[in-house]
């Protein structure tokens, strides 16, 4: 089954409507396509919803999803950031991740500019990347309690500018600590953790989230995984689909989950 569920539209920070996503995954004989538009989080206005958008956006999802019956399962989901008010029900799934670190009163963004993580690591802790990955991971290790999601977002995305490990060593060992730390926490629960391609269609890695150590790390621990693009363009639907599919078998993974209208199952790794 071809589908991605992460997907991003003019309900946030998007460059597509949604009926113009529908078009290419159409257009693509994609299976299905799962929409996961940013929920509302005070003081990001710029790349989420806004309260007043929601009822729209579900609105929206759910016409197309009864005028393209029979030719595109589509799914209403919605990706919840840790600090963003309860979604309430009726979401098909939610995407839980953390884009920000609160600190001092600030939300500090590990996702928006390389200059403003450099500034934010320089501000509010002297430099510190370790420090800043630290409080990052411990975030990321009660977000699925938070959100209740059913898919762990891009779990490393504070490696999003760290690409040839420019700012800190990745290999470091209070990096490696903080990071298996939220991952064993996360095994706990009952969660997809998603391949990731968004950052490369974007320029800024080579490969996905998570980082291939981290992968096989979540392969030792039977975690299961599913692959999305982190979609922002609709010529990004299934972006490097396969080198992330080829990332995940040389990890130990031969298969994925998949979402159906009877919920996740699993489904034969294709290579």
């Amino acid at each position: 089954m071809t589908q991605n569920l992460h997907t991003h539209s003019t309900f946030c920070d998007g460059k597509n409507a949604p009926g113009e996503l529908v078009h290419e995954a159409i257009r693509m004989d994609m299976d299905a396509l799962g929409f996961s538009s940013h929920a509302p989080l005070a003081g990001q206005s710029d790349w989420t919803m806004s309260p007043e958008d929601v009822p729209r956006y579900r609105a929206e999802i759910l016409r197309l999803r009864e005028r393209y019956a029979g030719r595109l399962e589509i799914f209403l989901g919605l990706e919840q950031d840790y600090f963003s008010p309860p979604p309430g029900d009726g979401w098909d799934y939610l995407i839980g991740s953390v884009h920000c670190v609160e600190k001092e009163g600030s939300l500090l963004s590990v996702d928006n500019l390389p200059e403003d993580f450099v500034r934010s690591a320089q501000q509010y802790y002297g430099g510190d990347f370790y420090a800043f990955a630290e409080d990052y991971y411990r975030l990321v290790a009660g977000v699925a309690e938070k959100t209740n999601c059913q898919i762990v977002g891009h779990f490393d995305l504070i490696t999003k500018f760290n690409e040839g490990d420019r700012l800190f060593d990745t290999g470091h060992p209070r990096y490696v600590r903080a990071a298996l730390e939220a991952l064993d926490q996360l095994a706990e629960r009952d969660v997809v953790f998603e391949i990731n391609t968004g950052a490369m269609s974007r320029g800024y890695r080579s490969v996905p989230y998570p980082a291939p150590w981290l992968l096989r790390a979540m392969g030792e621990r039977n975690l299961p995984i599913c692959i999305t693009s982190d979609c922002h363009d609709r010529s990004n639907l299934l972006y490097a689909f396969s080198q992330a599919a080829e990332l995940a078998w040389d990890c130990g993974y031969r298969e994925q989950m998949v979402l159906t209208a009877q919920g996740f199952v699993p489904e034969k790794l294709k290579r």
